[in-house]
């Protein structure tokens, strides 16, 4: 597939952009992928998470032992037998997927799932279309976002917000700096923590406490363990808990230590 400067022109590439493509394709086109290994090498991941979003994903697979590089471009689908190593960041057109972990200085981004068999870390956010799946943690410096369902084996740790289409599930605990979001339900075998607010679309339960700085909100119910408090509005004034420490559920949640509650109507 061929991509051109016309093409870039149209889709609204910047002008150093422009100037880098300039540089690298007198003849004013190039080979897709050929301008993804190139923006891989000059270390721009910005260029190559826009030539994918406007050029679109290919249906190809690239099947390797390992990676092991300072940044992976591709507009397809990455699978690799054992781990991903990238010093700065990994991007995909569609899913990415490894036998043992996914780690990356920075980002990892794919068009559709991520999917690893031990644990994906990034230095900053992780974003998929479709979901991420890791059979240990998964932790981000910045957040963690999916169109599906967001799975770890062991616990999830975003720096910023974790927000998943789906359902979020992971066998510790869940801790974000700010907000978590679910369209389905939240469940973590030990702690929920959130800097700001925590909604899921059906329940919340957590194996330990939850806590948030702001207000948590379930379509059904929200459960702790036993014995085990939910505190909400952590981070508000307790004349102002009505405002930002709301807590909505079908039910009063049993061991609800603050917050105000409010029964879920519809």
């Amino acid at each position: 597939m061929k991509i051109t400067r016309e093409n870039l022109v149209a889709w609204g590439a910047c002008k150093e952009g422009l100037d880098w493509f300039d540089e690298k394709f007198p003849n004013q086109a190039g080979d897709y992928q050929e301008i993804l290994d190139l923006l891989a090498i000059d270390d721009k991941p910005i260029y190559a998470s826009f030539l994918i979003g406007k050029a679109g994903p290919i249906n190809t697979e690239i099947k390797l032992e390992s990676i092991n590089a300072k940044n992976f471009f591709f507009a397809g689908t990455v699978i690799v037998e054992k781990s991903i190593k990238v010093e700065i960041e990994i991007i995909a057109g569609r899913g990415i997927e490894a036998g043992c972990g996914i780690n990356a200085g920075e980002g990892i981004k794919a068009g559709c799932g991520i999917e690893a068999g031990w644990g994906i870390k990034a230095g900053c956010g992780i974003e998929a279309g479709c979901g991420i799946n890791a059979g240990e943690g998964i932790k981000a410096g910045d957040g963690i976002k999916a169109g599906w369902g967001i799975e770890a084996g062991w616990g999830i740790e975003a720096g910023c917000g974790i927000k998943a289409g789906w359902g979020i599930k992971a066998g510790c605990g869940i801790e974000a700096g700010c907000g978590i979001e679910a369209g389905w339900g939240i469940e973590a075998g030990l702690g929920i923590e959130a800097g700001c607010g925590i909604e899921a679309g059906c329940g919340i339960e957590a194996g330990c406490g939850i806590e948030a700085g702001e207000g948590i909100k379930a379509g059904w119910g929200i459960e702790a363990g036993d014995d085990f408090g939910i505190f909400a509005g952590i981070k508000a004034k307790i004349e102002d808990w009505k405002l930002r420490a709301l807590v909505i559920a079908r039910s009063k949640p049993k061991n609800l230590i603050s917050g105000y509650f409010e029964e879920k109507t519809k």
